[in-house]
């Protein structure tokens, strides 16, 4: 006897009946699916209706060209995103394709007839953007469904082949929110496999779409992890200019990189063109401000995000509470598990599981010296992660009175364990840098964006870096930040705060809120385009300017 998915299975295979239900059952109904894009449905024609006079006669910028552009978008709230993105982009002149891939689940299969119901459902909400363009006959923005894409070869270079393995891999801690991926673990082995049959089926598309169509320039959220980051891959692959987009806490800014993952947050380049730049008294006025809020867990600037639970109670406060004594205090700052801010960024550790387990097992050894492990307070936020305060009681067989953990919930802020740390220890989180801000020496473990800017201590191997440990610890005063490299740390820090974000009106999960502030007609009005119009460009591949 069948069962309910194996009856779906084989509906999902027999020719029309996925559009036959769809159409007679489905496409006006309520949706009760994740996979919803009947907000998206309902808004797009406006949408269109308000970018149309800037699609017939574009908005051209002389200084900058037109581009043939490949925005790929999979879930249904980058979809919804990448819909208006397209239009702005054709409202200012650019050529674009919008390539979707309509999972929900990107860790388990559906069902064929759920599936390509998705499918029917998105190329449904998107049906407004193929209006033809005036005399031209030509859709305003041309969308792909990647399912509907049937390469004609199976085989990949073995480079990519290679990419697969490392995304789907990536994709395997994303999804369990640890790091360790149990391949003789039947749970653990099927999703990593599951992962390298969509992602191979990503490429191959991918591949075959961009040699047949050659875009001038691949959009893509993200970039590292699931499609995303197997779209990436392929169009550096195929050296097709790049460009992937993730969002901070504040409104109205997006981060861009250009040619590598947001993720990475490569920032060479404006270390580059504006590190070497004096701060004036405003811009640490700025800083300080920022970092203020953040000690007395204040939202700032137009960010609702609290980045402390609790105020600052101050240095001596803090110690009594921890029953910390005069001995050195060395405090290590956790990333959260799967983080894909993490993702990739090992250097002499295999993991940050490993080099915490590592590092805590050196200073159990280390009576002379109090460690204090500050839980990354966004754990709270993903309760089906492994604590990093787990891994360490994993380490030890019992935690000796000298090493302290500050969990996730804890009434400690970071800020007051900053001021009294005699030496920093970071793998990616901003912590580091605004320790070196205090300048305190920090240990810069793993690939973050602010390591070997000049003001932090950067190992590359596990010996340099318990030689590291051994010699600062003996001589901590000495190893104090001096007064330019304190400053230089300040610098990087509003350059990356304030200068690496750039403006643009809508983020990914507030879209629908942004999107009422900010709506299509007025992003390409001349007020928006004094806002926005230099990071559309950059959105393109334009190289990045400021003001």
């Amino acid at each position: 006897m069948l069962n309910k998915t194996s009856l779906r299975n084989f509906l999902g295979e027999l020719p029309l009946a996925a559009e036959l239900d769809y159409s007679l059952r489905q496409k006006n109904r309520a949706r009760k699916d994740h996979f919803n894009l009947s907000r998206l449905k309902k808004s797009l024609p406006q949408a269109v209706e308000q970018a149309k006079p800037f699609i017939q006669r574009p908005i051209r910028n002389p200084q900058y060209e037109v581009k043939n552009v490949l925005l790929f978008a999979t879930l249904h709230y980058w979809i919804e995103q990448a819909a208006y993105i397209s239009l702005a982009l054709a409202g200012l002149g650019h050529k674009v394709t919008l390539m979707t891939l309509p999972y929900s689940e990107w860790h388990k299969e559906m069902d064929k007839l759920t599936q390509k119901q998705r499918g029917l459902h998105t190329r449904d909400a998107l049906s407004p953007l193929s209006t033809l363009r005036q005399g031209s006959g030509q859709a305003f923005i041309p969308h792909v469904s990647m399912l509907d894409l049937r390469p004609s070869t199976f085989d990949l270079p073995p480079a990519l082949h290679a990419d697969i393995a490392e995304i789907s891999l990536w994709d395997a801690q994303y999804t369990l929110m640890r790091e360790e991926v149990d391949m003789q673990d039947a749970k653990d082995k099927a999703l990593y496999d599951l992962r390298i049959k969509r992602n191979t089926f990503a490429a191959l598309a991918a591949l075959e779409w961009m040699q047949v169509n050659k875009p001038d320039v691949v959009l893509v959220p993200n970039g590292l992890i699931l499609e995303m980051g197997i779209v990436f891959r392929v169009a550096r692959y195929l050296n097709i200019p790049a460009v992937t987009f993730e969002f901070n806490d504040q409104r109205e800014q997006i981060w861009l990189a250009q040619n590598t993952s947001i993720m990475r947050q490569d920032t060479d380049y404006l270390v580059e063109a504006r590190c070497k730049l004096p701060m004036t008294d405003e811009m640490y006025e700025r800083l300080a401000d920022l970092e203020n809020a953040r000690r007395g867990a204040r939202v700032w600037g137009k960010s609702k995000r609290l980045w402390q639970y609790v105020s600052s109670q101050g240095a001596q406060a803090t110690r009594s509470m921890l029953g910390l004594d005069d001995r050195p205090v060395v405090m290590l700052a956790a990333n959260v598990l799967g983080d894909s801010l993490t993702l990739g960024r090992d250097i002499f550790a295999a993991s940050m599981t490993e080099w915490i387990t590592k590092t805590v097992q050196f200073f159990a050894a280390r009576a002379d010296v109090q460690l204090v492990i500050r839980v990354h307070p966004g754990e709270k936020l993903v309760p089906q992660a492994k604590s990093m305060g787990t891994v360490v009681r994993e380490a030890l067989a019992r935690i000796p009175s000298h090493i302290h953990i500050i969990g996730a919930l804890d009434k400690v802020n970071t800020y007051d364990l900053i001021e009294i740390a005699d030496l920093g220890l970071a793998y990616t989180t901003t912590v580091g840098l605004e320790t070196a801000m205090n300048g305190t020496p920090v240990v810069s473990c793993g690939q973050t964006h602010y390591r070997g800017r000049g003001f932090t201590i950067d190992p590359n191997s596990w010996d340099e870096y318990f030689f590291t440990l051994e010699k600062t610890l003996a001589d901590l005063p000495a190893q104090r930040l001096s007064e330019s490299q304190t400053a230089h740390a300040w610098n990087y820090a509003y350059r990356f705060f304030f200068e690496y974000p750039r403006p643009f009106p809508w983020r990914l999960m507030k879209f629908w809120e942004d999107l009422e502030e900010w709506p299509l007609e007025k992003v390409l009005s001349d007020e928006g385009r004094e806002q926005f119009e230099d990071t559309f460009k950059f959105l393109v591949g334009e190289p990045f300017t400021w003001p």
